[in-house]
């Protein structure tokens, strides 16, 4: 599904308004739909404040043609609080929690959606990829940001380049466990974007326990992971390392200092688990990196 696809879910009133603001689908990273609110648009790293207010009915319009698209996953992925389209397309959801055992079983009266594109740039990990060989030996990467600056872009074509190889570098078999269907952007199983040809995919399933499953059934290289932070994941992580698996992962941060603010990272710096720590910058392309440091945190680049 294309950018200009994903608007479709739209009624035409602000179907028609997005569509005369002439937007380039590259650059249209968000729409924000709120009852009783104006359309905000996040386009190039801009926010567009426009004049249409969206009504309690447009919503419901929305989400009704979404559950009939996503009826397969709807209840799973409305716990989690979004519902995945295909090409990587995310819409995400917010309304009132409906508990049951002190856990959310789903959302209800839901008012506001914010629907995030995935933008698929081949190429954008090439800078990367000399810092992260040493020889034929990848080495354990974790790439750094703030949300919205690409780390799952440029971790997507980290994954793809490693999987499919160059006269450099030998493809290696990749395992993504896919949790939030951003990756590989699957759709009934098919990754929508392009993620290697020696790469499998378990989408939707937790970190942690997809590690460990894909580890025992398909003996990947590579284990690639989205936004770690867990004790879960950790754990996971060090138990794919002693299995001989390279990291390959991202989490949200600004830099080293703020990572060790956190206890869950702090453990996994000092026990010097990543041999590489990808910081990247603001900049009009996704991925842009500001500096790499060693496991000792020295800078390379």
């Amino acid at each position: 599904m294309q950018c200009d696809e994903v608007l479709s879910i739209f009624p035409r009133e602000i179907r028609d308004l997005i569509q005369s603001l002439h937007l380039s689908s590259e650059g249209l990273q968000e729409i924000r739909i709120r009852a009783e609110r104006p359309v905000l648009i996040r386009y190039r790293n801009r926010e567009l404040v426009t004049g249409r207010t969206v009504s309690r009915d447009q919503v419901a319009e929305i989400l009704s043609y979404l559950g009939s698209y996503s009826l397969y996953a709807y209840e799973d992925e409305i716990r989690q609080g979004f519902l995945s389209l295909p090409g990587g397309h995310r819409v995400g959801l917010s309304g009132k929690a409906v508990m049951e055992a002190r856990r959310v079983k789903t959302l209800g009266e839901i008012s506001s959606l914010n629907i995030r594109f995935a933008h698929q740039i081949r190429g954008c990990a090439d800078p990367l990829m000399p810092y992260i060989w040493d020889g034929v030996r990848l080495l354990h990467t974790l790439i750094v940001s703030p949300p919205g600056r690409g780390k799952t872009t440029l971790l997507r074509d980290c994954i793809r380049q490693i999987s499919d190889g160059s006269g450099l570098w030998p493809g290696k078999t990749v395992g993504v466990v896919d949790e939030r269907s951003e990756i590989a952007g699957c759709f009934r199983g098919v990754p929508g974007n392009d993620v290697g040809m020696r790469t499998d995919v378990l989408d939707g399933c937790p970190k942690a326990d997809g590690m460990m499953m894909l580890i025992r059934s398909m003996a990947p290289d590579v284990v690639a992971v989205d936004e770690i932070g867990s004790k879960e994941d950790a754990g996971a992580l060090r138990y794919a390392m002693n299995c001989g698996c390279v990291l390959l992962a991202t989490v949200h941060g600004s830099c080293m200092e703020e990572l060790l603010l956190k206890p869950v990272l702090r453990e996994i710096i000092e026990q010097k688990m990543f041999e590489r720590y990808v910081f990247l910058e603001a900049g009009k392309v996704p991925g842009r990196i500001g500096q790499i440091l060693d496991r000792q945190g020295e800078r390379v680049c």
